[in-house]
């Protein structure tokens, strides 16, 4: 299976860099994740729990990230096995470009399954494949952008009164705090 696909991201090639080489937010953006250990550099170990059509299996593997170009691009490889249920591997070529409006992620995915999987027939594969990558990139530009900004007046939703001092927990650190707690999980 082949996907190529792209998504406009509301941050800085910079920050889009950074945040696909942190691991916690690798973590929470792969769907059915349970755990990712490692370092860039050194690659990853993950955990992922995944159901493909009538077959659900805890796949164990590694993630490696290659072909490295400072906020440019990047290859993310993985593969992992899933005892009975099979295996999957595959891999994205990842690229960044300066957008007016923050950056332009692209990517070109592919991805391959044996064993009991590979009997579920390409149109299943296919068709899960293309939503775990797209659910992926677009789990990546929801943590990168932070929480959409409320379109609420000051004051009216919560509960306070036009003339109350904003409370501590307002405006941009309840924004940051949001954030946080989506890529963290608290």
């Amino acid at each position: 299976m082949q996907l190529t696909d792209h998504r406009d991201i509301a941050a800085s090639p910079e920050t889009v860099w950074a945040s696909i080489l942190d691991p916690e937010v690798l973590k929470a953006c792969i769907p059915g994740c349970e755990s990712l250990t490692g370092s860039p550099e050194a690659g990853y170990e993950a955990i992922v729990v995944q159901k493909v059509g009538p077959v659900k299996a805890k796949f164990t593997g590694v993630v490696t990230l290659s072909d490295m170009v400072a906020g440019q691009s990047l290859t993310i490889t993985g593969e992992g096995k899933g005892g009975p249920a099979g295996f999957a591997k595959g891999g994205a070529k990842v690229a960044l470009a300066p957008e007016a409006e923050g950056t332009r992620l692209s990517y070109d995915v592919e991805a391959h399954v044996g064993g009991k999987l590979a009997q579920l027939g390409s149109r299943i594969i296919d068709g899960f494949a293309k939503k775990l990558a797209d659910e992926f990139f677009e789990r990546f530009k929801t943590t990168v952008e932070g929480p959409a900004a409320p379109d609420e007046v000051p004051g009216e939703a919560s509960g306070e009164e036009p003339g109350d001092a904003p409370s501590p927990e307002g405006g941009e650190a309840a924004q940051k705090k949001g954030w946080i707690k989506r890529v963290f999980g608290g």
